[in-house]
């Protein structure tokens, strides 16, 4: 097996320049393309879709079967991706084979995400690879493909052949923080903070991760986030700061009490209270918070890179998570501070190269808007939508 240069005993995820080693020994193989600099992350690598992708009537999971063989019995059509590309409506189910193979050690597995800019567009995604019965989940030692489930669901989006609509984190053995660790790292590196200063009282509220909370209170003119409108224009995901805000959202403001109503099975762009700071040697992952908490779901995408938030000067203390939001069946109210998804925390199988932030063309340090990169940096429409 190739040798990615780790320590014998390293455990955590693989930074950028590991993840730079395992694309030149093959372990990631894009085979006759390259893998493009800007998609290597600080703690995770952007895959690209192919040259097709097919329309099929449901999801599914290989399970006993490889991929290619199972889907052939759930396909309607086949797009081809190569060039302009092709259209994708909402509330359907795509596949969609993916450029980068993986040939993993046995030591090294695999999670993938959406990207953050995917997530915040409401596309659903989620990887599935040959002989397994978990999404986004990919075991040590895996040789294969790697295909991705795409369902548009607010928009009807365009998209081609070498987008990149989610990313892959790979880690040696398990580096998860647990309780006590994270009370440590938070006593010497605060990673979480509100109003500029480091978030304390009863963190972590929950076992293996801190809890992120709403803000609705807001700015001035009371605007708490955005609510995707319904049939909007064709979102072309491989424009960025290109369009109106307004075509797309409308603002959402609170009502008295710092709350709002979320109308059922409608997408929500909110930000978070606090502001996440994280620290060189560590990697978080929001996660489900408590399916009992409510009926909505509360994120979609969820890798945080070693650095996001991060300044040690102290010229800013954190960013803000943005929050993917959708209540499900009913009306269902959400106030102020409620707890509505957590972070996990693991540490680096070693020191990162490279941190997120503007230096490497990161997106989304120090945020305060909650619209993603394909919208224009302009304030949306003042009308309400509560």
């Amino acid at each position: 097996m190739p040798d990615l240069g780790l320590d014998a005993d390293a455990r955590g995820v693989l930074p950028s320049q590991v993840l730079e080693r395992a694309i030149s020994l093959g372990i990631i193989d894009a085979g006759t393309n390259t893998v493009p600099a800007d998609n290597i992350q600080p703690a995770s690598i952007d895959l690209r879709l192919g040259d097709v992708a097919y329309r099929i009537r449901c999801s599914f999971l290989a399970d006993r079967q490889a991929v290619e063989a199972k889907v052939k019995d759930y396909v309607i059509d086949e797009l081809d991706l190569r060039r302009e590309g092709s259209v994708l409506e909402t509330n359907r189910p795509y596949l969609i084979p993916l450029v980068e193979e993986l040939k993993l050690p046995p030591g090294i597995h695999g999670k993938a995400n959406p990207k953050s800019s995917t997530g915040r567009a409401d596309v659903f995604t989620r990887v599935i690879t040959d002989y397994s019965y978990r999404f986004d989940e990919i075991a040590a030692g895996y040789q294969g493909r790697l295909y991705l489930e795409v369902v548009p669901l607010s928009f009807t989006i365009k998209v081609r052949q070498g987008l990149a609509l989610n990313q892959l984190r790979l880690s040696a053995g398990d580096g998860g923080l647990a309780d006590d660790e994270l009370r440590r790292l938070h006593d010497v590196e605060p990673i979480m903070f509100r109003e500029a200063r480091p978030a304390t009282g009863d963190e972590p509220a929950i076992p293996g991760g801190r809890c992120l909370s709403l803000d609705l209170h807001g700015g001035d003119d009371g605007r708490v986030g955005y609510r995707a409108k319904d049939n909007a224009p064709l979102l072309e995901l491989g424009r960025t700061d290109w369009y109106r805000p307004e075509e797309f959202w409308e603002p959402v403001h609170r009502e008295d009490g710092d709350r709002i109503a979320l109308a059922p099975e409608r997408f929500y762009l909110l930000l978070s209270e606090e502001s996440v700071r994280i620290p060189p040697g560590f990697a978080a992952e929001m996660t489900a918070y408590d399916p009992t908490s409510g009926e909505l779901r509360t994120h979609y995408a969820g890798f945080f890179d070693p650095g996001f938030g991060y300044e040690p000067s102290g010229r800013f203390f954190g960013s803000r998570a943005a929050l993917e939001v959708r209540a499900h069946d009913v009306p269902f109210v959400i106030e102020h501070g409620q707890r509505v998804c957590r972070l996990t925390f693991e540490r680096m199988a070693e020191p990162p190269g490279v941190l997120y932030g503007e230096g490497i063309g990161s997106s989304y340090q120090r945020q305060e808007n909650m619209l993603g990169k394909h919208f224009r940096r302009e304030q949306a429409s003042p009308d309400s939508a509560a």
